[in-house]
């Protein structure tokens, strides 16, 4: 393990959140298969409850199928607001151990308690905290992974979900990553998992014995990743002022659109939508952005790159309405989307000093 620094990192996930949330405030669901997003023939699940992953349901996937794995799934609106209310809940306690924390969403983070504010001695009885007072505080459950890097601590937190607490500590970092299968892999998704099977990778000690020249001819840029990672060499630091790339909205319909009236009738809420949220961020983004994805699930995205940044919603609209008029629609849309990126931040640089102290 050529890791140069030692620090207790933990990454902390909530146990099927949105689908937790919704059986936590409506009592009559728990215990059931339940579905956040979409209905029984239209849209994709945003979360499923674990009675639904039992029958093969899962995140992502088109709701048309969940419906067909699990005739009792019960579909419900997914309620984004009261999601970030607890999420911010959430994150307070984060807080009250240390200032370095990464949310990755709604229900996930990285810590970094290296330093502490409790002065609680080791990252184990932190985790343990933090799980005690997110489930006595707002009655949910998470799952905590803690080791010395984020690569680790994210593999972690998957290995007793949930409700589960997984540590990987130094010395077993080296056996771990040799016995773990690839896939598994956080980075490594189906697709390369797939390539690497067919030249023999298999476990992380496979992967280890490939060299750094090697990795870099078989998977270009991400060749020098996979490397270290089967190392457990992963120097990133929990990065507590991580910068938001784009900003949008989207929706999927009850009844598909086709026609370019249909589109903007559809797209202009969601379109509203998109830019309070960017309206409400420090950004400037130069780039408009509209998603449509078609009934045969294919997808496509359209773009346009402005040389002054977006000040006004009219010039959103407009912007909008000229990558509209540029379509060719051979189809039905069922999805419809639009963001703003390739933001422009106002300077505001915060330093943090990464201390290292034995884990």
């Amino acid at each position: 393990m050529e890791n140069p620094t030692l620090r207790k990192i933990i990454h902390v996930d909530m146990d099927a959140f949105f689908a937790s949330v919704e059986q936590m405030d409506h009592p009559e669901l728990r215990g059931k298969p339940v579905a956040v997003g979409g209905n029984k023939e239209r849209g994709v699940v945003a979360a499923a409850s674990y009675e639904a992953r039992k029958f093969g349901v899962f995140s992502a996937m088109p709701s048309k199928i969940a419906a067909s794995k699990c005739k009792d799934l019960i579909f419900v609106k997914a309620r984004f607001e009261r999601y970030k209310e607890l999420s911010y809940q959430i994150r307070e306690i984060f807080f009250s151990h240390t200032d370095l924390v990464e949310p990755l969403s709604l229900d996930e983070a990285y810590l970094d308690v290296t330093q502490n504010k409790k002065g609680i001695e080791t990252a184990t009885e932190i985790a343990n905290d933090i799980k005690e007072t997110i489930k006595r505080e707002i009655g949910l459950t998470a799952s905590a992974g803690i080791s010395i890097n984020k690569f680790l601590a994210k593999i972690a937190s998957d290995y007793r979900k949930p409700d589960g607490l997984f540590i990987i500590k130094p010395h077993q970092v080296e056996r771990f990553i040799e016995e773990l299968p690839v896939k598994k892999f956080f980075g490594v998704g189906k697709v390369t998992a797939e390539k690497m099977h067919k030249m023999g990778i298999f476990h992380g000690r496979d992967l280890k014995a490939k060299s750094l020249a090697e990795m870099i001819s078989y998977f270009g840029k991400s060749g020098k990743y996979y490397y270290e990672i089967s190392r457990g060499i992963d120097n990133r630091a929990v990065n507590p002022n991580r910068i938001r790339k784009s900003v949008g909205a989207e929706n999927t319909f009850s009844e598909s659109v086709f026609t370019k009236d249909e589109i903007i009738d559809k797209l202009f809420p969601i379109a509203h939508t998109c830019w309070t949220r960017y309206d409400n961020s420090n950004a400037k983004a130069h780039t408009v952005n509209i998603k449509v994805k078609f009934d045969d699930f294919t997808q496509i995205t359209r773009s346009k790159t402005l040389t002054l940044a977006v000040e006004t919603e009219q010039v959103f609209l407009d912007t909008i309405l000229q990558l509209v008029d540029d379509l060719i629609v051979l189809q039905k849309i069922r999805l419809l989307g639009c963001s703003l990126s390739n933001f422009e931040f106002e300077e505001s640089k915060i330093e943090v000093k990464q201390l290292t102290l034995g884990f």
